[in-house]
């Protein structure tokens, strides 16, 4: 299909929570994979993903036109991305075509420029983040023709990574038009990792215009091991893996477990016309274990980050009363699946503590999940509000059969399970949630009997 038909002007893709692309129509998804992207994985329009991360953040509908780069053309779109639960809805339209770029002589007094003396080589993209310049070197050294990359998107180049905060800087620089650093990246088709830097620059008119920007490889190979005499070194994190192994995993398996999952729901669902009532249910079961894998995944990408010694969580102000009532949302549907009820905070409470509201957010849907898994039908998991001296609290308490005292330290410790024949996570949740509330400065806290329920309070600073 043209990605320029505007006899189909309109197309439509949702995104989850983390910015990753579940599904799109046609139009949106093609230009997505020309832009080196892939279902299942972050969206790879640095454009169109700066919108959709703005709205996101402020949980608002956001409407902007942008300009992209498409092959060897730009092309002019009008976006809206608008949160619902769980994720994002973007609606894409206009798809008109402008010229395509065209490279201009290169400029020798770039060998003077800042960037020079500290970076591997050199690159430079136009405002739809077009590259506009290699360093020569760089395609020599690496493998790539430099010449043809120049008018391609800038991920073409770079498979962009998440920091342990989970953003794009990158993103974030083209949404304020402002320098960034420290944006990982994969130099595709190497396997070689880079950290890429850039200042913005505009044109006559203030606008902005596109990057100046330096690429430093962080990933060398190191030179031999002398084998009559090996030095040993610290030990690596990880369980022994290297600090890149959790984001290498999550490439890996992300994708593929997302197709899975999403084949065997709609097998399950009979979409395409009806099935045996057995064919129906062993798509179900495949289903439920690639949510289980893939939940997994997301646990050991979480739990090396947390395990890093500058692992530093954002310290911004959060309504704490805000976050509870989202994550019981985002959980609505898996309770009422249980026949469990949630009772949420009134929505005129309020919590003002300081911490980080993705990572509180992940503590409470990892609390009020493991509340719903636990309580019996028809039960009841309550959401509570307190404020203890400087601390401010939420309290998830539910029917389940309890913990006993002597199991109460077992549950946050690494893989710990109280039964493990029980159905359940990987036994990280809890171990991930204490360490990420007392890396904001709060803690994790259960409270529980057999045959009493569970009573969960996780704390954090209080603002002002």
């Amino acid at each position: 299909m043209n990605a320029h038909d505007l006899s189909m002007p309109l197309a439509i893709g949702r995104l989850d929570s983390g910015g990753r692309l579940i599904d799109a129509e046609p139009l949106l998804m093609e230009l997505n994979q020309r832009a080196g992207g892939s279902q299942g994985a972050a969206l790879a329009v640095p454009q169109v993903a700066a919108l959709a991360r703005l709205a996101q953040r402020l949980g608002i509908a956001i409407s902007r036109n942008v300009i992209a780069a498409d092959g060897d053309d730009d092309i002019e779109l009008w976006v809206r991305a608008e949160p619902e639960m769980g994720g994002l809805r973007l609606e894409v339209s206009g798809w008109r075509p402008r010229p395509a770029w065209r490279a201009t002589a290169s400029d020798p007094e770039r060998d003077g420029d800042f960037f020079r003396s500290a970076a591997d080589w050199l690159w430079e993209t136009d405002a739809s983040l077009r590259i506009t310049f290699l360093s020569i070197e760089a395609g020599e050294r690496y493998g790539f023709d430099s010449g043809e990359m120049l008018g391609q998107p800038l991920t073409r180049l770079f498979a962009l990574e998440h920091d342990e905060t989970g953003n794009l800087p990158i993103l974030n620089a083209v949404t304020a038009q402002a320098r960034f650093d420290g944006q990982k990246a994969e130099l595709r088709g190497t396997g070689r990792l880079v950290r890429l830097a850039a200042t913005p620059r505009t044109d006559p008119g203030g606008r902005f215009a596109g990057f100046v920007g330096a690429a430093h490889m962080i990933d060398e190979a190191p030179p031999p091991p002398v084998l009559d005499a090996p030095v040993p070194g610290p030990a690596a994190p990880f369980g022994g893996f290297p600090d890149s192994f959790s984001q290498r995993l999550d490439r890996a398996l992300r994708g593929p477990l997302s197709k899975i999952i999403a084949n065997a729901d709609s097998i399950s669902a009979e979409t395409e016309g009806p099935l045996k009532t057995d064919y129906a249910e062993y798509a179900a079961d495949i289903a439920n274990a690639g949510r289980h894998l893939l939940g997994l995944v997301e646990d050991l990408v979480d739990l090396q980050a947390v395990e890093r010694d500058d692992f530093a969580p954002l310290q911004e102000p959060v309504d704490l009363a805000d976050v509870a009532r989202r994550a019981a949302g985002l959980l609505t549907v898996r309770a009422n699946q249980a026949d469990v009820r949630i009772d949420k905070s009134a929505l005129d409470e309020e919590m003002p503590v300081t911490g980080e509201f993705r990572r509180a957010l992940q503590v409470l849907v990892n609390l009020i999940g493991n509340a719903v898994r636990y309580s019996p039908p028809g039960g009841m998991v309550w959401l509570r509000l307190e404020r203890d001296g400087d601390m401010g609290c939420v309290i998830v308490a539910d029917q389940g059969k309890g913990i006993a005292q002597e199991d109460q330290a077992r549950i946050f410790e690494k893989f710990g399970r109280v039964d493990a024949s029980e159905p359940g996570g990987s036994g990280l949740g809890l171990y991930i949630s204490r360490r990420l509330a007392r890396a904001m400065g709060g803690d994790l806290l259960v409270d529980s009997a057999p045959g009493m329920g569970a009573r969960f309070v996780f704390t954090l600073p209080m603002r002002g």
